[in-house]
């Protein structure tokens, strides 16, 4: 099945994202695959027999969100001079989120911007990161917070990539469905809590209900003005966790599992959501197992560290959060000491 992204102007920046066996693709220019030893070690052969272009060129980047950094943009940028790309040249995004967001990233700024293809082999990065045209990379100060909006030419979903994906990187994209779910679509997440995601028809339905959520989002919102900034729900406490443990302990799935936990008790200390529907949201997380507590070791440095969020703006931060499972609230500038009541419950010591 295909579903489109359609933008606003200027034109021509509409595409189709793809969700069937990878059909082929062809490049009327140079083509420069980017991806990483893992992927590049299971599926290249299988990418390559797919794509016809003038040329092909492979790209082996380390894989992890630690090296999500500038030095590795300059390290695929440095590769598309030597192979004497133009602007007319295409890049192909093969990998999860991490290779789809620095693969984006380069093709917006090399030579000004040219175009790229996204073939996700993830569950994240299929139901998620490869749609929407987000793209960056991590600094210090942390996640994402340098890069750029650059959409895709296509996305290509295939399920068969997912066949040698581990366990905890298929229960990371899981995070994200459930993401979708509590944010936009009660049914939906009915329909998550009497269904497996491990059976492949279940799982391809999953795909095609949140691709759908993202797409009507992206639609209506291209640049986080407004409704796309929803799809944040549980990302910024994840992106302090990720920052502080150095992006090397948890997966960014993980990361937003126990956002989303601590979203929701954010959300019950304001009066929002229920303690019984946020115990079906940590069950469904649970499920797929995945991390559910944190310890934080403490919560005024923690509470600060949301202000070098890119989602702040003029020292407020907003909290996405349900007003019940299908509802949402954007929390603006809620108090301090209402944040750090909450925070206090995970820091060490407290937990549970």
């Amino acid at each position: 099945m295909n579903v489109t992204i359609s933008l606003p102007q200027p034109a021509d920046r509409d595409y189709t994202i793809t969700i069937d066996e990878l059909p082929p693709i062809r490049i009327d220019a140079k083509a420069v695959i980017v991806t990483n030893p893992k992927v590049s070690g299971l599926h290249l052969q299988r990418l390559l027999e797919r794509i016809e272009a003038k040329e092909v060129y492979i790209v082996v980047i380390p894989d992890g969100e630690a090296y999500k950094t500038m030095e590795t943009i300059e390290f695929i940028l440095d590769r598309l001079f030597d192979h004497r790309l133009d602007r007319k040249s295409v890049l192909v995004a093969f990998g999860g989120g991490v290779i789809g967001d620095m693969t984006g990233f380069a093709a917006s700024i090399f030579q000004r911007g040219i175009d790229f293809i996204q073939v996700p082999t993830t569950l994240l990065a299929q139901v998620d990161a490869s749609v929407g045209g987000k793209t960056g990379i991590n600094n210090r100060f942390g996640k994402n917070l340098v890069g750029a909006f650059h959409q895709p030419k296509a996305v290509y979903i295939d399920t068969h990539w997912l066949k040698t994906l581990p366990k905890r990187e298929f229960a990371a994209g899981v995070a994200e469905i459930v993401k979708m779910a509590v944010m936009f679509d009660a049914d939906f997440f009915c329909w998550l809590e009497t269904h497996d995601l491990n059976d492949e028809k279940s799982l391809k339905e999953a795909i095609r209900r949140s691709v759908e959520l993202k797409a009507r989002v992206v639609n209506e919102d291209e640049k986080e003005k407004g409704v796309r900034a929803v799809l944040n729900y549980g990302h910024t406490f994840a992106h302090v966790i990720e920052n502080f443990s150095g992006y090397g302990t948890y997966l960014h799935g993980e990361a937003v599992s126990i956002g989303m936990v601590m979203a929701n008790e954010l959300a019950i200390a304001a009066g929002l959501f229920s303690r019984e529907e946020a115990e079906r949201v940590r069950k469904l997380l649970q499920r797929y197992g995945l991390p559910v507590d944190y310890s934080i070791d403490s919560a005024d440095r923690f509470y600060e560290h949301f202000f070098l969020d890119k989602k702040s703006h003029d020292n407020t931060i907003t909290f996405i959060v349900p007003e019940s499972i299908g509802r949402y609230r954007m929390l603006a500038g809620p108090e301090r000491e209402l944040v750090l009541s909450v925070l206090k419950r995970f820091e060490k010591g407290n937990e549970g």
